[in-house]
């Protein structure tokens, strides 16, 4: 389980919340706008009504215990900017920011930003599932029950081979290659033995990912 915050609870905002939540983390959420925060309330219980722009109040927050800090503001670049670098300067740990045009992206990943992406809802996934899911370093969403995943080896498959542990048959898990220093094997033999220096390209549920995972 993370600690995330959310600064900025329009559509995209919630989506992410909502994402994290279903994650198993801890989220909250921070909106200027009282009727932004109200709608919000569906779906994510913990929520301050502040404006992130000010100092004082995200100092008051405690962001350097935050495992994620997401600025998810679209609507007012200005503002996402200046929250970027305040997040930063008192000690954010990683920071993802919103962006709709490309300088953006490049000014904001040069004042703070760690990741930018152009958003909505299949990137509020894809971010949830690979900064607050454990063991899980990247997703491809293929439906919305299955996608494609980088994921660590889990611990009990550690020393065993593919045909050992049954993947397929057991945990209804494929898996498409191996990954090693940057060097992607693809379609591993069933010998293959599992090493905890590497990661696995599988596809499957979201389900039973995160049962191996967990």
């Amino acid at each position: 389980m993370k600690s995330i915050l959310v600064i900025g609870l329009g559509r995209f905002g919630r989506h992410l919340a909502q994402k994290f939540l279903e994650e198993g983390n801890e989220v909250l959420g921070v909106e200027r706008n009282e009727t932004r925060a109200d709608e919000a309330l569906a779906v994510l219980p913990n929520i301050q009504i502040g404006d992130a722009t000010n100092e004082a109040f995200i100092r008051s927050l405690g962001v350097r215990h935050f495992d994620v800090c997401a600025v998810a503001i679209g609507d007012n670049f200005q503002s996402a900017l200046e929250i970027t670098v305040l997040l930063k300067d008192l000690g954010a740990t990683l920071v993802l920011a919103r962006a709709n045009r490309d300088v953006h992206k490049k000014l904001l990943l040069r004042n703070g930003a760690d990741h930018v992406v152009y958003a909505e809802r299949e990137m509020a996934e894809r971010l949830a599932i690979k900064y607050g899911a454990k063991n899980i370093f990247d997703y491809i969403e293929l439906t919305p029950e299955y996608g494609i995943y980088e994921i660590a080896v889990p611990t009990a498959w550690r020393g065993k081979s593919i045909l050992e542990e049954s993947v397929r048959s057991r945990h209804n898990i494929s898996i498409l290659a191996t990954k090693r220093d940057g060097v992607i094997s693809p379609l591993p033999h069933p010998d293959h033995v599992f090493s905890p220096d590497e990661t696995l390209m599988v596809m499957s549920s979201h389900e039973n990912i995160k049962k191996v995972t967990k």
